[in-house]
């Protein structure tokens, strides 16, 4: 009876692929366990966006070997796609495993062949297996995988290949299996979730799928990250009179400066990101709205950079996710000239950090004395052993108040900002 660990890193996709590892590998006699000394296999889903990514995922490995150096260590996600020859060559991993196969898991760790890494942009057709638990409050559904942007900074199609879509019927079928077993919200994610339903028929949009996922059984339903260009004002109008969606956007901009984001191969412009989100805020009340920038982008003067900054303390947002450019080998950025020194990449994430700071912790006292819906979670806040739960607009609570509204849906009270929590307190009512 072979134990195993999963350790993942990362976005949203590979916490759903990492929860289907796990229910597979029990499946086919396998155990799981949170403790490395006893484990037969620890199984690393790994991140590759960053060069910070990729230190990660080495420092996960070496500690792995260290704590347990008969244990035999699986390397699967986006590094193990990007760099399958130097992870097994330098001895870094047992196993590597492809993104595309991890769903054949089970299987590769009983075989001797220890590197399954095919052509992912061989395959055309979306891989689907119906995943029945997940360790989370919020059950979140994979509706497509790969991207068909190239972005000039970005290494991810690469590592998972062009879009290909779940069909609506797939979706459905997951959602009400998640709805029939007491979740009460999904989140729908993927790598390129706007790109949805193009790959098989133009006509599909993501709001065709929605439209669907509104008569199903789930109470609410969240949307992961989305391109600024593809959120048209009807698609706006449609979320707005859903009652199950949750007023909670994350908009990839990656820059507030027309050049800057051209240079990225952004398609849109700033004008484009300031009439969208005006358009949301006057169609939501108290939405929350966050956001992706890369700090210290090639060629980003310091004239660019303010008119970013300008631009981000002017634009309605309720958090900004800040992060410094990475140099990613064969990617378009990487070779381009008047990179910026370390330095002031941290400077101007610093800076743009502040400004998140201060547009959250308004956001919150905006929320004061409102009412919300929240799922309070199945697990107590482990500082302060109060119940916890997050607001369909996004926002984490507290709430002191008895075991038996655990894993339950209630009608709250926002009372007052909880800093240390980076959330508020809440009562039920």
């Amino acid at each position: 009876m072979k134990k195993f660990i999963i350790k993942t890193l990362g976005c949203k996709t590979n916490q759903v692929e990492s929860a289907l590892m796990a229910e597979i590998l029990s499946c086919n006699g396998f155990v799981e366990t949170d403790k490395i000394p006893e484990a037969d296999y620890y199984i690393l889903n790994s991140c590759s966006v960053t060069h910070i990514a990729d230190t990660k995922n080495l420092s996960y490995l070496r500690r792995a070997k260290r704590e347990n150096p008969s244990i035999k260590t699986v390397v699967t996600g986006c590094m193990a796609q990007l760099e399958k020859d130097n992870l097994i060559k330098n001895n870094i991993a047992d196993y590597v495993i492809g993104n595309y196969e991890k769903n054949d898991i089970a299987n590769i760790l009983q075989k001797e062949n220890n590197i399954i890494v095919s052509d992912i942009f061989s395959h055309n057709t979306f891989r689907y297996e119906k995943l029945y638990q997940t360790q989370r409050t919020r059950a979140s559904v994979k509706i497509q995988d790969g991207c068909n942007n190239r972005c000039s900074y970005c290494t991810i199609p690469f590592a998972r290949g062009k879009n290909r879509s779940n069909s609506i019927e797939n979706i459905v079928e997951q959602i009400n299996l998640f709805a029939s077993e007491n979740y009460y919200e999904t989140v729908l994610t993927g790598i390129h979730i706007g790109q949805w339903g193009s790959d098989f028929n133009p006509r599909k949009t993501l709001k065709s799928l929605l439209e669907e996922i509104e008569k199903t059984n789930i109470k609410r339903y969240r949307l992961g990250s989305l391109n600024p260009i593809e959120l048209s004002f009807d698609f706006i109008d449609f979320l707005s009179s859903s009652s199950k969606f949750c007023p909670h956007f994350h908009l990839s901009l990656q820059s507030l400066c027309n050049k800057t984001l051209k240079n990225m191969n952004r398609n849109y412009t700033v004008k484009q990101v300031f009439e969208l989100v005006d358009y949301i805020n006057s169609k939501f009340q108290n939405v929350f709205i966050g956001s992706d920038i890369i700090a210290g982008f090639p060629n980003e003067t310091q004239d660019d950079f303010e008119i970013t900054r300008k631009n981000l303390e002017k634009l309605n947002l309720t958090k900004i996710h800040v992060f410094p450019y990475s140099r990613r080998k064969n990617t378009k950025a990487d070779t381009m000239p008047n990179q910026i020194c370390e330095s002031e990449k941290k400077n101007r994430v610093k800076i743009i950090g502040e400004i998140s700071e201060r547009k959250l912790k308004t956001f919150y006292e905006n929320n004061i004395d409102t009412e919300n819906e929240v799922i309070i979670e199945k697990k107590r806040d482990k500082k302060t052993k109060l119940l916890k739960g997050v607001t369909k607009n996004y926002i984490n609570v507290l709430i002191d108040n008895d075991d038996k509204y655990k894993d339950s849906v209630q009608k709250i009270r926002l009372l007052s900002v909880c800093e240390n929590f980076n959330g508020m307190f809440a009562e039920i009512i």
